[in-house]
């Protein structure tokens, strides 16, 4: 079995009840997987949302971010074949990207803590929208493999420089137990 539209559906559908101000932003999101998953296929000439998941904190809450373009960017993979869920997928890319296995979710947190959205034309994915549905797993620093850290490939970064706002700030509220 692999992530199905049927399953962003329901994550959507639990995000957009935990967080109704968000409802008008990501109804075209939900609509396209809704096609999706009545049509059993991609009617959007491969313009349809491109789901990527993950994103992990650790005791010291400092976030968990890889190598990427010059730069650190959260932790996210597009969900595969032999992935059976979204939170499989994102535990999969921690598992293969930097051998991260000890990690948990905070009771009550099981749930994605942000949809966020990119437009397209500000990312490298052409011309779909990019679907970031980020979890939030905890885990200890030692957690990663020490040569991730040694040789730059991964970072803990302090949670006051991550450069998403939205991140950000759902991270601190989560952290310190409001939603």
């Amino acid at each position: 079995m692999t992530v199905r539209e049927d399953q962003i559906i329901r994550e959507l559908s639990h995000y957009i009840h935990e967080h109704p101000a968000e409802q008008m932003a990501l109804m075209p999101v939900y609509d396209a997987a809704l096609d999706h998953s009545r049509r059993r296929a991609c009617t959007h000439d491969q313009r349809c949302p491109l789901v990527m998941t993950g994103a992990v904190v650790d005791e010291r809450n400092r976030v968990l971010c890889l190598r990427h373009e010059g730069g650190y960017a959260l932790a996210e993979a597009e969900p595969e074949a032999e992935d059976q869920s979204l939170r499989q997928a994102a535990l999969r890319l921690l598992a293969e990207e930097v051998g991260i296995r000890d990690i948990w979710t905070q009771p009550g947190a099981e749930g994605p803590f942000l949809v966020d959205v990119t437009r397209p034309g500000q990312h490298r994915y052409g011309s779909r929208l990019r679907v970031g549905i980020r979890y939030l797993f905890r885990a200890h620093s030692g957690a990663v493999f020490p040569s991730m850290i040694e040789t730059g490939a991964a970072a803990w970064v302090p949670l006051t420089e991550i450069g998403i706002p939205s991140v950000r700030s759902r991270v601190e509220c989560h952290l310190i137990g409001t939603r």
